[in-house]
């Protein structure tokens, strides 16, 4: 059927559906994607023209579980719900109701429900959820103490009226057993987690509204001592550990008299996790459910035997001389009859006995499971106890904190500063999840173009490995030509020094024909100057070779410094290849073994079967690929660049290990067929037991 078919809008269609599926007549706990569904209206028209229609005062587990979803409707729906019709409905139910089961269960939630609207009715700046600050609180009082005196006494008449509710859920149930755990106890406790939700807000209420109070009698601790009990009571059920986490009251109620104990109160906060759902409804089986098999399968044959027989032959079935007027081959014909009927019994039996052992191992399966869930609920217990101590020892130091400081308000704004770092830090924790699955996608999907990357990598080192040998050939080169031109500009230097010393010589000369020589001065001083000169050019120019020969010195250091840097990088990103690739073939050789070992346990496996000789060379196979991948191994940690060999081991070793799981599986289920009953060991036992 088309959904377009539907008279209603499609909104409306899934809201109808799903207050159809909430409310019903199993008894299991409402799912909390029905209830959600539930409140996308912005009123409740649709709740109620479904719920009209439904036979509420004839079923007391429909009107309990319909109770439990107006509950979370008036809670967490629209501000509209409560103005659309049937208001006094709740109320007029409530004496229809018996004292017994689910009828006495009704009453009293309807009564909860009664006053809860009332409550909203005379104050209607309370919300549904019962959500304010401590401004709004005020604002609802209008500053007047007899309003805060007013809103006190309907505030503890709303809670007891939630404690009532809470007191006799839990008197309905066996504490003694694990009733969090089953279908029946769910669909009772579920309604629960409203009902802590606002208790959670009264009790602070109920508190700030005490001490401004605090000069009043009233009837607070008793009340307190009461929730705080039921809070301890529901946090220890396993039922609500998943869906809620309640929070823990104070040991002692606060002193009302005393004004700096309002900087001391804590303020309870209940949390609901975002992804939380009510858990499939399945059913459990608990000890009153399990049967004797021994004595169902006894009764089972006397009930077959007299069918047969007759109750006559219970008796005595063989006496044949009591019975007059059968002769002997009527006798023959009875007792080959018989015969036949002994064997039919037989084979039922021997069936009855199959049976029996079956469900013994199922049994046996259930009570292992039941253990392990009880192993499990203790160290949750004791872990629990661990929490505890901590808490406590915490409560203990912030108790000395709070009592070395002076001032209220600073202890406050502390624990406003913490409430808010709690909270950022859940939203981050959150946010590191998000980006966890995220990563992991990317991750999955980043496997897949490994092996590209590997193709890419060695391209890399190829280029690396010719971009390597074009530095060196370069470097080889400017090496030469940084040579040449020092050997020529020292041939050059050592030919400037020759002529400055000759130079000099002449110099002297000169110098020692002037003495001599005062008629041919002036020639002579002119050569001296142009001498000179020649000397300072000669200076200059060598000057200018040392500058080249420093500058060349400096770009053969530069290249060689960037020739061992690529050098470096090359080698780390070889080295990085290499690990990606080991790493990658050790997951997909991971991945082969695990995908045998889910391949033993698929029925099509039980028709095949394998000899032991073959699982043998097998197995010799195994072995020597062992042997392979340890010398692979021991060549690969004297040079890591040698990886070929340890790639072609782990990968050959993965592939072999998983056909010699198959064929050990195989070999086994024809020897089973073989030889049942055989004393004898086959090859396949002792290849089993060596692989032990």
């Amino acid at each position: 059927m088309l959904l377009s078919s539907f008279p209603l809008p499609l909104p409306l269609v899934f809201q109808t559906v799903s207050i159809n599926k909430a409310i019903n007549t199993q008894e299991v706990a409402v799912k909390e994607k029905h209830a959600r569904n539930i409140l996308l209206d912005k009123g409740a028209q649709t709740f109620w023209s479904v719920v009209n229609r439904l036979p509420l005062s004839s079923n007391a587990v429909l009107c309990w579980k319909f109770c439990h979803v107006f509950h979370k409707l008036l809670r967490d729906g629209h501000p509209n719900v409560s103005s659309w019709g049937c208001r006094g409905w709740p109320g007029s139910q409530g004496p229809m109701w018996g004292s017994e089961g689910y009828g006495q269960l009704c009453s009293v939630y309807l009564r909860l429900l009664r006053t809860k609207m009332e409550y909203h009715t005379k104050n209607p700046r309370f919300p549904g959820n019962l959500q304010m600050s401590d401004r709004q609180l005020d604002e609802a009082g209008e500053s007047d103490v007899n309003n805060f005196f007013q809103l006190t006494v309907e505030m503890f008449d709303y809670l007891e009226c939630e404690l009532n509710l809470f007191q006799t859920v839990f008197n309905s149930l066996d504490m003694s057993r694990s009733v969090s755990v089953t279908t029946a106890g769910q669909c009772r406790l579920a309604p629960l987690i409203q009902v802590i939700l606002d208790c959670s807000h009264l009790y602070d209420y109920t508190v700030k509204l005490l001490f401004k109070l605090h000069s009043c009698e009233y009837d607070g601790p008793d009340l307190l001592c009461a929730l705080k009990d039921l809070f301890y009571r529901s946090s220890n059920l396993q039922y609500f550990k998943r869906l809620i986490q309640i929070p823990q009251l104070p040991e002692n109620p606060p002193n009302f008299l005393r004004a700096s104990a309002l900087s001391e109160h804590i303020s309870p906060v209940v949390v609901i996790p975002a992804e939380a759902s009510s858990p499939d409804s399945e059913p459990v089986l608990e000890k009153d459910d399990l049967v004797d098999m021994d004595a169902s399968q006894q009764n089972l044959f006397d009930n077959k035997f007299d069918d047969i027989f007759g109750s006559s032959f219970s008796s005595d079935p063989f006496n044949f001389n009591s019975q007059n007027g059968v002769n002997k081959d009527e006798k023959d014909h009875l007792i080959g009859q018989l015969y036949r009927d002994v064997s039919e019994l037989k084979a039922q039996l021997e069936n009855m006995k199959t049976e029996s052992q079956r469900a013994v191992l199922q049994l046996k399966g259930r009570v292992s499971e039941l253990e392990a869930e009880l192993a499990e609920q203790r160290h949750l217990r004791q872990q629990a106890a661990d929490d505890s101590e901590f808490l406590r020892a915490e409560l203990d130091e912030l108790k000395k904190k709070r009592e070395d400081t002076e001032k209220a308000q600073r202890s406050l704004t502390e624990i406003e500063r913490r409430a808010q770092a709690n909270e950022q830090r859940y939203s981050k924790l959150k946010e590191k999840y998000s980006e966890l699955v995220q990563n992991h996608a990317d991750l999955l999907r980043k496997n897949a173009e490994v092996t590209k990357q590997v193709s890419v990598a060695r391209q890399a080192q190829a280029d690396l490995e010719r971009e390597k040998k074009e530095l060196e050939d370069s470097f080889q080169r400017i090496s030469d030509q940084a040579q040449r031109k020092t050997q020529e500009q020292t041939e050059v230097l050592e030919s400037l020094k020759q002529e400055l010393a000759t130079s000099k010589q002449e110099l002297q000369i000169v110098r020692g024909s002037l003495e001599t020589s005062a008629q041919s001065e002036a020639k002579w001083a002119a050569q001296i100057a142009e001498l000179e000169k020649e000397r300072s050019s000669l200076a200059h120019a060598v000057a200018r070779r040392e500058e080249e020969l420093s500058a060349l010195q400096e770009q053969l250091e530069h290249t060689q410094r960037e020739l061992s840097s690529a050098k470096e990088s090359a080698c780390q990103l070889a080295k990085d290849q290499w690990r990606m690739l080991l790493a990658e073939s050790r997951k997909a050789a991971e991945h082969v073994v695990q995908e045998a070992l889910r391949q033993l346990e698929e029925p099509t496996l039980i028709s095949c079967a394998g000899s032991a000789d073959h699982l043998l060379s097998k197995v010799k196979s195994v072995s020597s690929c062992l042997e392979q991948l340890e010398k692979s191994w021991s060549r690969y940690l004297v040079c890591p660049e040698d990886i070929s060999g340890l790639l072609h081991a782990v990968t050959l070793l993965a592939h072999l290990t998983s056909d010699t799981m198959a064929y050990v599986s195989t070999t086994c289920l024809k020897k089973k067929l073989e030889s049942r009953g055989s004393r004898a060991p086959s090859k396949v036992w002792v290849v089993l037991h060596l692989q032990r």
